[in-house]
């Protein structure tokens, strides 16, 4: 890797593609947010955002014209990632005007395994060190993603715009299901319905119930991570984006991203962390075991799909990454 050739000047036209998918995205949701009005709680502050983020992406763009180099073009992938910080939530503002299917998903487990996992499974694996162990998997998500994501673009510098399409087109994906798809998941419905009816196999549905409720179940806290964990949950967990599990679903898709870099360190560094993310999914109750099933499944039909997609918006490139 050569920095020099980060500041050399060198003017590429058009895009990344995560910044015409991020477009894309909020145009859909602007939408929502008008057809949704009366019922959000802060619509205003909704369309703020989308203000604000095409102003970054702008800001960043327009430096870029300024003095075009790779560092700066480089940069201006931050905005549309950092965006996925406020989307989340929002999937959330949007799945709560319909009525909650958990009763439904619960159910499906029950059929499926003659139990709840998401209740049995703690209590079978008691232990400090696995809980911990479960808790550090689940937070590496982010670190497994950011670190894919900056491989690809010191290291992989041709290949990165693919790479990024694939990781936020399949980001929102998983998005627009959880908007029209309301389900809260185990730690939030289990809160609302009583551990001992979810025991007993009593699945009541809820409605609107999560509309005004957004409590959940407290986990025990058994060392710094499972702390770090319910920390980043009371700041931006929401009783939405339950089905299908986009913790288990993303992180697929950053493995199979990492083993396309052709660096395999890469990927068996993460691959522990990943099977430990897997399990804690279920381990810390935010999700029923069908909604982690299906996370994996449905991650690898948006990876072949979105690199379909990108091959067929983009065959020039394509062949260039390759060559």
């Amino acid at each position: 890797m050569d920095i020099k050739s980060f500041f050399k000047k060198d003017y590429e036209k058009g895009l990344w593609s995560m910044e015409s998918i991020t477009l894309i995205y909020m145009l859909f949701t602007t939408i929502l947010i008008g057809y949704y009005w009366n019922g959000l709680a802060d619509p205003m502050s909704m369309l703020v955002t989308r203000l604000i983020m095409l102003v970054a992406m702008a800001a960043v763009y327009g430096l870029y014209r300024l003095y075009p180099c790779r560092a700066l073009r480089i940069l201006r992938v931050f905005p549309p990632l950092l965006g996925l910080i406020f989307w989340y939530p929002e999937t959330y503002d949007f799945c709560s005007q319909l009525p909650y299917l958990d009763h439904l998903f619960a159910g499906i487990d029950q059929t499926l395994f003659g139990c709840q996992p998401a209740l049995v499974f703690n209590t079978v694996v008691t232990s400090t060190f696995w809980s911990e162990a479960f808790n550090m998997g689940y937070y590496a998500y982010y670190y497994m993603m950011g670190a894919t994501l900056i491989f690809y673009l010191l290291c992989r510098y041709p290949d990165a715009d693919r790479a990024g399409f694939v990781f936020l087109s399949s980001f929102f994906l998983f998005y627009l299901i959880y908007e029209f798809l309301p389900v809260a998941g185990p730690q939030y419905y289990f809160k609302a319905v009583g551990t001992e009816a979810a025991e007993t196999g009593v699945f009541p549905a809820v409605g609107y119930y999560f509309q005004t409720h957004t409590e959940m179940l407290m986990p025990e806290i058994k060392g710094i991570f499972s702390q770090l964990v319910l920390g980043a949950q009371e700041v931006g967990e929401r009783p939405t984006a339950a089905f299908p599990s986009s913790h288990v679903g993303m992180s697929t898709v950053t493995m199979l991203l990492a083993w396309q870099a052709k660096n395999k360190w890469l990927f068996w560094l993460m691959m522990p962390l990943y099977l430990l993310l897997c399990c804690a999914t279920v381990y810390i109750q935010a999700h029923y075991l069908i909604d982690s099933i299906c996370g994996f499944i449905t991650a690898v039909l948006f990876f072949v799909l979105t690199n379909w997609m990108y091959q067929r918006l983009h065959p020039n490139r394509t062949a260039n990454s390759k060559s």
